[in-house]
């Protein structure tokens, strides 16, 4: 094997594994900011179910008065 043949096939090995670093990048990112849209769906729904019987039972004590 040449010197330049092997010059090459190290930039490809590093290139290959420049490659994979970035895609198990990528995949962490998207896992993060799935978990992240899920804990403020769930944040939201809490919030207004929280509203809403907050809500219910003002207006019962409204409706007493």
């Amino acid at each position: 094997m040449s010197m330049q043949e092997n010059n090459d096939l190290t930039e490809r090995v590093h290139a290959l594994e420049t490659a994979q670093a970035v895609q198990v990048a990528t995949q962490a990112g998207a896992s993060a900011t799935t978990a992240a849209t899920h804990a403020g769906t769930w944040s939201t729904m809490v919030a207004g179910s929280a509203g809403l019987v907050a809500g219910i039972f003002l207006g019962m004590a409204i409706a007493k008065a």
